[in-house]
């Protein structure tokens, strides 16, 4: 009789833990930020932390510096699931050490990816084009739309924040002295568009270009490697500053992309950001996601409900088996 009350008492300590956390979640906003990486992710929570956790989830409009300053200055959002923390990075290393807030963990495991590429079709035939060496080599191979005489390489538009480190590694390769001109695309389509016209017609490309997006989960790249590594301190202290007059040469560095919470979050709903700090998905398979919801215009909210659809493997990881259960059986309602 007393196994059997203490088993009866381990079972009703459970479902009251469960209970008690789902209790402390409540209610919880979610930085719906403006890109479509970050409101897939955020779309997802929202429907796990509803449905497998109990929370009161609701999504709020969001930016990464407003969304940062208002959680360190008001405490909401509660969650910021896709932060790329270089961009704001002593906002929120100043309010870690102030224990306003707190990292759950990183959005995309490998981090964000930027670099020089190259098609992959271009590297099947000649293996040399995945380093900087080769490239130079088949410099002709590349040719200019207007100028047969040197090589095109697609540099970030103008205005934008990628377009100086792109400059200056351009400048740092030598490339000019190798017979490429740097062609501004004039806008985020017309880099893409020149990449989707190579690739359609099986033509040379080199440029810029980072991940995740829609285009690297469409178009099969190959980042093309310097042989340097990364330099973290040189992309920091020149390559990605105006001022950098003797540029030397370094691969990307990976931007750090992570999960934020507010403390007070991390305090009381202990099961979620557990989760959360579980929550990540690689850059090849958010690429695809991407070019899934370009091809479908599907949006945040469209695009969470085909990935917990159709990629159980990924996310059943992330979360508890009885979790699982619940969120499985919100699937089958949808």
């Amino acid at each position: 009789m007393k196994r059997i009350l203490l088993i009866g008492g381990l079972l009703l300590s459970g479902v009251t833990h469960q209970a008690l956390a789902d209790a402390q979640c409540g209610k919880v906003t979610i930085a719906d930020m403006n890109w479509s990486s970050a409101s897939l992710i955020a779309n997802v929570d929202r429907f796990i932390l509803e449905h497998g956790y109990g929370c009161e989830a609701e999504l709020t409009p969001g930016d990464t510096m407003p969304t940062s300053t208002s959680m360190v200055e008001k405490g909401e959002p509660d969650i910021a699931p896709e932060i790329w923390s270089n961009s704001v990075k002593e906002l929120i290393e100043q309010a870690v050490t102030d224990k306003r807030l707190v990292i759950a963990g990183k959005s995309l495991s490998d981090g964000g990816e930027e670099g020089f590429w190259v098609p992959q079709y271009m590297v099947d035939k000649d293996p040399s084009l995945k380093t900087i060496q080769g490239v130079i080599a088949n410099v002709k191979t590349f040719e200019h739309p207007e100028d047969p005489e040197r090589g095109a390489f697609y540099g970030c538009p103008a205005g934008w924040g990628c377009q100086l480190s792109a400059e200056n590694l351009f400048r740092a390769l030598k490339l000019s002295d190798a017979g490429f001109e740097l062609i501004d695309p004039g806008s985020g389509a017309g880099l893409a568009g020149s990449i989707a016209r190579a690739y359609e017609r099986q033509q040379p490309w080199f440029g810029y270009y980072w991940a995740p997006t829609a285009v690297l989960g469409k178009y099969k790249m190959v980042k093309v490697d310097f042989g340097s590594g990364v330099d973290a301190k040189e992309f920091s202290d020149c390559i990605s500053q105006a001022e950098c007059a003797d540029p030397k040469v370094t691969m990307y560095p990976a931007a750090l992309v992570q999960t934020v919470t507010t403390a007070a979050f991390a305090e009381k709903s202990t099961s979620a950001f557990e989760y959360l700090g579980k929550r990540a998905l690689t850059n090849a398979q958010m690429n695809s996601l991407l070019a899934w919801m370009e091809d479908n215009q599907a949006d945040g909210t469209i695009a969470a409900e085909h990935f917990l659809i159709n990629h159980q493997d990924i996310w059943l990881k992330w979360v508890p088996a009885d979790v699982a259960t619940k969120v499985k059986s919100a699937i089958a309602d949808l």
